[in-house]
């Protein structure tokens, strides 16, 4: 029995196209650091979350403020989008806390960037489970826009802000007690 030699020949063509390896990836830039991708991306979204939805009381009374129209919600489902993926570059293996030579604004209270790097690459698997928290406090900001729930939006904003002062209190201001006393009671 014979074999048709175009089924040879397509059986050799196929093996060798699995014996192939595929072309390496490159590399991306990685020239942002922690710092910079938090006051880029993470604290302005934060804010502007913050800042949507509120229930203030003063001398007028009660108000109540959150997003009404479309393009509000919109902005709101925008930053929360920043907010769910800016862990993910924060985690970027090999990203630097800051730039080399950079110093605390305020060295009485927050922690050197050497120190918040050493503390970070000590315990990775701690940093990356801080950044979670984040991205799950972020979607539901999320699912909150697209459900344009403003009570919902209130509560992920307080989770967000949770998300962000235990990874703070844990890397760049550990030593400040006023901080952590506040922490501790939940004023």
């Amino acid at each position: 029995m014979s074999i048709p030699f175009w089924l040879l020949a397509g059986a050799l063509i196929a093996a060798s196209a699995c014996g192939r390896t595929p072309p390496a990836e490159p590399d991306l830039l990685r020239t942002a650091t922690i710092k910079d991708i938090m006051d880029s991306m993470v604290d302005p979204s934060a804010e502007f979350l913050f800042d949507s939805v509120a229930t203030i009381a003063d001398e007028r009374g009660i108000t109540e403020k959150a997003p009404h129209t479309d393009e509000e919600w919109l902005e709101v489902r925008r930053r929360a989008i920043q907010l769910l993926e800016a862990p993910n570059l924060l985690v970027t293996t090999g990203r630097q806390v800051a730039l080399a030579g950079e110093q605390s604004k305020n060295p009485e209270i927050e922690l050197q960037p050497a120190q918040i790097q050493q503390l970070i690459d000590g315990d990775r698997v701690s940093f990356v489970t801080r950044a979670r928290a984040l991205q799950d406090a972020a979607m539901m900001a999320l699912k909150a826009s697209d459900a344009r729930d403003k009570g919902a939006l209130f509560a992920a904003c307080e989770r967000i802000d949770k998300a962000c002062e235990n990874c703070h209190l844990h890397y760049w201001y550990p030593n400040d007690k006023r901080a952590q006393e506040a922490a501790r009671t939940g004023q």
